[in-house]
């Protein structure tokens, strides 16, 4: 193994497993060593939000059916999603990264980029920060986290899904490529239903299969972007980067179905969940978004995509579900079962800027307001989540356009 010189990039991933199922079997002891599936509770309509480990041994996965779920695992626990729960633990995880280096980048509750770079001086090698950062996580938390570390950031993500749950992988720059070639070409960021149809006619299985492919060839196949895209990353080419605070553009969550969904129910319960994923996100960003996005796509990657601007910024869930459910009732999208469903928020506004109104009533923003930071204040000091917000009731589905 070749030893890491002074002025070598090293970037970490580090990706919490099963982290919302992970947090319930910590919080519960006797759910341990038994199938847990957060989401929709059995009878009633909706999808799987995450399953741990002990669950997707029978084949549950998120996004699945709940139905589905319950058919295949009867005896698994079945627990309704606690957002606010999940949040402080993301807090104190990021609490916990930041003190290994000051350069620590969230990508969702439950994943983050660090740069590593230098820290061999503190810690010693990139394993023993690999093991550093696994075992402050877990006597910080009692939560079991799988990493990756390598020369950047494609490296450092496919590292920490290599060797998942509780895994650690250090690819050092002179086996990046050996390291690559024999994943399938599905590992890439970037690789959809489409795109996967073109490899497959192509015969193209492996990275390695891929990295054969001469660029103009790949470029007619896909396009000059796409192309390029995918030839960098089977030379595991990407960019090491890792910014504390990135400015987002916005911050958005989605969900694509194993089977294509046309129940509204469904929807609207998926659609929940994901407003509150985004919502959570904002106000530990301190971020306040003013316009909200719906994205659906359909069968044949048809993708459609409706905004809202609100009179006001927002990080209430509420807020973000009573509207992006009214693009998808009222935002002239065909009527045929859904693929992927997705919420996002942008155009920004610190959080201390009054939120929007709920039920078109001005003098309850303050109060909302206060009623937000109360929740997260709790989540912090009890971290039972016993404050949640509710929701409004849903918009009639069958109310004309």
């Amino acid at each position: 193994m070749t030893l890491a010189c002074a002025k070598q990039r090293w970037v970490g991933h580090a990706d919490l497993d099963a982290f919302y199922a992970s947090v319930e079997q910590r919080d519960c002891p006797e759910y341990r060593d038994r199938p847990v599936v957060v989401g929709a509770l059995p009878g009633h309509r909706g999808v799987v939000a995450a399953a741990n480990y002990q669950a997707r041994a029978f084949g549950i996965h998120s996004a699945m059916p709940i139905a589905e779920a319950y058919r295949r695992c009867p005896d698994a626990v079945y627990l309704r999603p606690d957002m606010a729960k999940y949040t402080r633990v993301s807090r104190e995880i990021f609490k916990i990264l930041g003190t290994l280096t000051p350069v620590v980048e969230p990508v969702s509750v439950d994943e983050a980029y660090l740069d590593l770079t230098g820290l061999e001086k503190l810690l010693g090698s990139p394993e023993d920060i690999g093991r550093e950062i696994t075992h402050r996580i877990l006597a910080g938390t009692g939560l079991r986290a799988s990493v990756g570390i390598g020369p950047n950031r494609l490296i450092a993500k496919l590292g920490s899904e290599h060797r998942k749950p509780n895994g650690l992988t250090v690819v050092y720059p002179d086996e990046v490529l050996d390291f690559l070639a024999p994943m399938p070409v599905a590992s890439l960021r970037g690789v959809g239903r489409q795109t996967q149809k073109v490899f497959s006619r192509l015969g193209i299985k492996t990275v390695s299969e891929l990295r054969a492919i001469p660029f103009r060839y790949l470029e007619e196949q896909l396009g000059q972007k796409a192309a390029a895209s995918f030839h960098d990353q089977a030379l595991g080419i990407a960019s090491a980067e890792v910014v504390p605070g990135r400015s987002r553009k916005s911050i958005s969550k989605e969900t694509t179905f194993e089977e294509d969904v046309q129940d509204q129910d469904i929807l609207h319960d998926v659609l929940r969940g994901l407003a509150a994923e985004v919502a959570a996100t904002a106000r530990r960003e301190s971020l306040s978004g003013s316009v909200v996005t719906l994205k659906i796509r359909f069968v044949g990657f048809e993708t459609h995509t409706r905004q809202h601007k609100l009179p006001l910024p927002t990080h209430d869930e509420r807020v973000i579900l009573r509207e992006a459910w009214a693009l998808f009732l009222h935002g002239n999208l065909p009527r045929k079962p859904v693929r992927l469903i997705g919420v996002g928020i942008n155009a920004w506004q610190q959080a201390q800027s009054v939120q929007a109104d709920l039920f078109d009533q001005p003098r309850e923003n303050a109060r909302d307001q206060r009623l937000l930071e109360t929740i997260d204040r709790a989540a912090d000091r009890f971290g039972k989540g016993i404050l949640q917000l509710g929701c409004p009731p849903k918009i009639n589905k069958n109310e004309p356009q």
